[in-house]
């Protein structure tokens, strides 16, 4: 069988109702784990389009499939949740929910999903089997972790992913083989002094003051004990302590992210954290506890598929729009978690448009609506591609 070739078509007449679906998703966000309507949609468009759907995998997950039910199966997995981030962007199609936020694109990713949905839907006799993972809560790095207890990566030879982008323009890929994001890791870390009175700190032990020596400590010796090859980033962005403003603390808490690009390095931090820090405290009379939780290990694209990938890409696209990203990110994504037991790949898409657009996270992020097709083009090409290559090897065999 060959695939049709009118797909290119077929996805420009979908193009305003994909668009259409994509403002309502950014107008009515869900947060981690509430994504009950976002869900109950993307299922109905999926059946719509064709595909066998199953609701309520790894909580609020919808897993669909098509193709023949036994024999290879490869999968593209999107995120639907957002951010708690009030919105400052000023569009007509705003969030209604106060204080919730698509702000990491995560309403594009969908939209991606759904258009390959509507593509493959339309063809008569696919290769292989397709599997659509639509995944909740990726910002509290859990979604996928849900998903995998429930299957949902069951069976599959190949996993495909991407992530808006806004260092890129409209029209652009970003792809890189190897790692693309770091391991990540949630920090805390308690303070135990001894309170006193603020006129005679040489009776006290201040915890705020040895905390101030912990965040300064750690910065240190990152650059001191550690390879700087293998960069590690330590940042605490809350501080708890303190009652009143003449009495020193006996109590101070921080909470921190820990990124590191090397997976090795990352399994030996909490240790050496936990050493650090109680040597710090240790020397001015003070403890400490630390907890370490790790959230993410690093996305690692598996060349085979990144260069699969990357042939698709530049077919589509021209190879003046296909970018090799030199350097990995230290931001997280859980879509590691789905990579430790499936090989993948997750490409970055350019979302700027012509005034530019603001960083994900951000309150006024505003992705250009001219990606949404280039990601959906990228994407189907690339399954097709995988399940020619595919079939062609177990014919092959036979």
């Amino acid at each position: 069988m060959t695939f049709s070739t009118s797909w290119p078509d077929r996805l420009h007449q979908l193009m305003p109702e994909l668009l259409e679906l994509r403002r309502h998703f950014h107008a009515h966000p869900e947060l981690s784990g509430q994504e009950h309507q976002t869900a109950a949609l993307v299922a109905g468009e999926l059946r719509r389009s064709g595909w066998r759907v199953r609701e309520g995998v790894g909580r609020l997950g919808v897993v669909a499939e098509i193709g023949p039910t036994n024999g290879s199966l490869v999968g593209l997995r999107v995120d639907m949740d957002a951010l708690p981030i009030e919105e400052r962007t000023n569009l007509d199609y705003s969030s209604r929910q106060q204080g919730v936020m698509h702000a990491c694109g995560h309403d594009f990713h969908i939209c991606v999903g759904l258009g390959v949905a509507r593509l493959l839907g339309g063809e008569d006799d696919l290769l292989t089997g397709v599997r659509l993972l639509f995944q909740p809560a990726e910002e509290i790095a859990q979604g996928a972790l849900w998903m995998k207890k429930d299957g949902a990566i069951k069976g599959l030879e190949a996993l495909f992913g991407l992530h808006v982008f806004p260092d890129l323009p409209v029209g652009q890929i970003g792809i890189r083989k190897g790692s693309l994001t770091a391991a990540a890791g949630e920090l805390e870390i308690e303070i135990l002094g001894e309170g006193g009175h603020g006129a005679r700190p040489h009776q006290a032990v201040d915890a705020i003051w040895i905390a101030a020596r912990v965040v300064s400590g750690l910065q240190e010796a990152i650059g001191r004990r550690l390879d700087a090859l293998q960069p590690v980033v330590v940042s605490f962005g809350k501080i708890e302590g303190g009652r009143a403003f003449n009495v020193i603390a006996d109590r101070v808490k921080l909470l921190g992210t820990v990124r590191c690009l090397d997976s090795n390095v990352h399994k030996l931090l909490p240790d050496w954290i936990a050493d650090t820090v109680q040597a710090i405290c240790a020397s001015f009379g003070a403890k400490s506890v630390v907890r370490y939780k790790s959230i993410a290990p690093p996305v690692y694209n598996d060349p085979q598929l990144t260069r699969l990938l990357e042939r698709c890409a530049i077919s589509e696209l021209g190879r003046e729009k296909v970018i090799d990203l030199e350097q990995p990110s230290l931001g997280a994504e859980d879509f590691a978690e789905l990579l430790q037991d499936v090989p993948g790949t997750m490409f970055r898409l350019g979302v700027a448009g012509d005034q530019g657009c603001a960083p994900l996270h951000h309150c006024e992020f505003s992705p250009a609506e001219g990606s949404l097709q280039i990601g959906i083009q990228v994407i189907t090409s690339t399954l097709f591609r995988w399940m020619e290559e595919c079939s062609h090897l177990t014919t092959k065999k036979l």
